[in-house]
């Protein structure tokens, strides 16, 4: 059982992976539009998020489970390869500016990308951050990942699942708090209401 257990069949990685990808992509622009309307606090927050995003989708990608977010720090640092990646993302935490929380997270986008091509679930893709539109800030297109991974998945019924994740994934993501009936159905089956 804890063989079978060790790590999602191919498939299932494939998906969990687009899943992560697909949350940096819905929110990679937030930071920069935050501080063009001068909402510093809101770019910070978005920044962390997309840290602790990308964070999880560097120990997917190395086949680790994220633990919760008491441990996600600790698990991050004792990957392999992981100290470029740790300065990057700690750069984006300590970031005064929106302009600095950017650059940071367009170099940890950047490491993340190479190490999904190293990976090489996919064909090779793009690394290089490009600007949102005519913004002036950077983003990695994450769903340019997304839809390489599942074009690689090979099962019909996972190919055919919404992008939206395994559990830990969807329990706060976009597509559930947008949606309401899919909150409410989480919910009531949360709460155990039939």
């Amino acid at each position: 059982a804890r063989q079978a257990l060790r790590w999602y069949p191919g498939d299932v990685w494939r998906y969990v992976l687009a899943c992560q990808w697909r949350r940096i992509a819905q929110e990679e622009p937030f930071p920069g539009r935050c501080g063009e309307v001068g909402d510093e606090l809101g770019s910070a927050v978005v920044g962390a998020r997309l840290t602790r995003e990308v964070m999880r989708l560097a120990l997917l990608l190395r086949r680790r489970y994220p633990p919760y977010a008491k441990w996600l720090g600790s698990a991050l640092v004792r990957m392999p390869g992981a100290t470029e990646l740790g300065e990057s993302l700690g750069a984006a935490m300590a970031a005064r500016s929106w302009r600095e929380r950017d650059a940071a997270l367009a170099s940890s986008y950047t490491r993340v990308a190479a190490l999904h091509n190293r990976v090489r679930l996919t064909g090779w893709l793009e690394e290089e951050v490009r600007g949102f539109h005519d913004r002036p800030f950077q983003v990695i297109d994450g769903d340019r990942f997304a839809d390489a991974l599942m074009a690689s998945v090979s099962d019909p019924v996972i190919r055919g699942l919404p992008l939206v994740g395994c559990v830990d994934q969807l329990a706060d993501s976009t597509d559930l708090l947008v949606a309401p009936g899919r909150a409410r159905a989480v919910t009531a089956a949360a709460l155990g209401l039939g």
